[in-house]
């Protein structure tokens, strides 16, 4: 069974859409509306999807790059999402899974080093 393939280029710019329009709603609707800690979960969500946005449209014009971009962009679904439902839903129990995000983002930018290590 073969896995799909990722369009880099394109899933780091729907990413990267989507992240500044979630910063948006964040900075003028839910600004006075969340508790401050809540809306730095929020912030930093946005922060992180932008990260894995931004390494996404660079990974995609690389020659090469074939492994990092289902765990980055993965990682950021499951790191950034588990914070917005948590920030919007006061769900403390999503921390829980946020790490898992993380460790995904971490093995996409590895695996993204050891593909350009190859070339």
């Amino acid at each position: 069974m073969t896995r799909p393939s990722l369009n880099l280029t394109a899933a780091g710019a729907l990413l990267a859409a989507l992240g500044v329009a979630l910063g948006a709603f964040g900075a003028h609707a839910l600004k006075t509306r969340l508790d401050p800690a809540l809306l730095t979960n929020f912030e930093t969500a946005v922060r992180y999807q932008m990260y894995a946005a931004l390494a996404l449209l660079a990974l995609g014009t690389q020659t090469g790059q074939r492994r990092a971009g289902w765990p980055l962009l993965l990682g950021s679904v499951i790191f950034s999402g588990s914070l917005y439902l948590m920030a919007l839903t006061g769900a403390r129990w999503l921390g829980a899974v946020t790490p898992v995000g993380g460790a995904l983002m971490i093995a996409g930018f590895v695996l993204a080093a050891l593909d350009a290590r190859r070339r």
